[in-house]
């Protein structure tokens, strides 16, 4: 984990996401917290990340997410860090990933 992030306005932040109970709560907190470019900023990065575990090549993810080169580049590279906070969620989800 990234102990620059860690402080307690960030905990703040994510004890807030964790009382949120369904997606509509999430679109009304959401909504309210990012501007809309944020938010599609981080819908995407989740997407460019889940099409990299499934095998797809920058050129089809480029086509189906509209993502830069660079953004898919710098969403593998924090698929390659030690984190694996995009594999937690996707196993949470139940999506299915390229071994």
């Amino acid at each position: 984990m990234n102990t620059k992030l860690k402080n307690d306005q960030t905990d703040f932040l994510f004890d807030a996401i964790l009382t949120l109970k369904t997606k509509e709560d999430c679109y009304r907190f959401f909504e309210d917290l990012c501007t809309q470019p944020e938010l599609n900023a981080m819908s995407q990065r989740i997407v460019v990340a889940k099409l990299l575990t499934q095998g797809v090549v920058y050129s089809e993810i480029v086509k189906q997410t509209s993502a830069s080169t660079a953004t898919i580049s710098r969403v593998k590279r924090s698929l390659n860090e030690d984190t694996d906070g995009y594999m937690l969620a996707f196993e949470n989800l139940g999506v299915k990933v390229k071994k």
